[in-house]
């Protein structure tokens, strides 16, 4: 397996080891004890799947506040999206910065997207599916969000199109006005 850091400190690219031969592939897609030699030690509770139907299905900019903020890893199974990571620390050198990175089942690779960033992805093909692990359950009252295209933010999504938003996150506030308990440093 291969972590790479990203732009973001603490943003991180895994990419586990694929072995191939003529019946196919194999990977781990998480080992603890690998994760940890890596310098990643978080205890993961749930997986989560999601399915989208159509190319240009935008779903995020999503956190939760503390104190049920969430990590997330994240790898796309089925199709291929544009995944984005921004920090929202309050305080941080990086703040309304992003990264974003293509994760397909072509590639296998994985985005480990630390507490205290917002998340959100693009489908890049129809018939999509994101399955991620996260180390906190969901909790609907410290659910929030940043609308996709926050200028001061300026993520550059990879398809220049009306994507497909569902009500909530069309109605998503600014970076600016977005209720946000995180603070870089703690």
């Amino acid at each position: 397996m291969n972590v790479n850091e990203t732009i973001l400190p603490g943003v991180k690219i895994v990419e586990p080891q694929v072995f191939g031969d003529h019946r196919g592939w194999f990977m781990e897609t998480y080992s603890d004890g690998k994760f940890k030699e890596a310098g990643i030690d978080i205890k993961f509770f749930q997986d989560n799947q999601s399915f989208s139907a159509a190319k240009g299905t935008l779903r995020g900019l999503h956190y939760q506040l503390n104190p049920k903020a969430q990590t997330k890893l994240v790898r796309c199974t089925k199709g291929s999206i544009f995944d984005v990571a921004v920090d929202i620390r309050k305080g941080s050198p990086k703040f309304g910065k992003w990264f974003g990175i293509e994760l397909s089942e072509e590639n296998k690779k994985q985005l480990l997207i630390p507490q205290g960033f917002a998340h959100g992805f693009m489908t890049l093909t129809d018939n999509v599916e994101v399955q991620y692990k996260v180390d906190e359950l969901y909790a609907p009252e410290c659910d929030r969000g940043i609308i996709w295209n926050d200028p001061a933010i300026g993520i550059e999504w990879p398809m220049e199109i009306i994507p497909v938003l569902s009500a909530k996150d069309e109605k998503a506030p600014l970076l600016a006005d977005a209720e946000n308990n995180f603070s870089f440093g703690e």
